[in-house]
């Protein structure tokens, strides 16, 4: 993810757990453990859109309507 983060640098935060994080992900709601899963967190801190699988531009901009 560092390696992809340095040749694509993304205009918002992106969480990295190491080791930690199937259990994260798991209390985030990605149960079964699959990659890829993506949680959008909106100003207060909240769970505003979950997705697993790959995330395409519609994906995007249906979100940010949204938050």
């Amino acid at each position: 993810m560092r390696t992809f983060l340095g040749k694509m640098p993304l205009g918002f935060p992106v969480g990295l757990a190491g080791l930690g994080g199937t259990e994260l992900g798991k209390s985030l709601g990605n149960l079964t453990g699959g990659l890829p899963f993506t949680v959008v967190l909106n100003g207060q801190g909240i769970i505003a859109q979950r997705k697993m699988g790959k995330v395409d531009e519609a994906d995007l901009a249906q979100w940010l309507k949204l938050i």
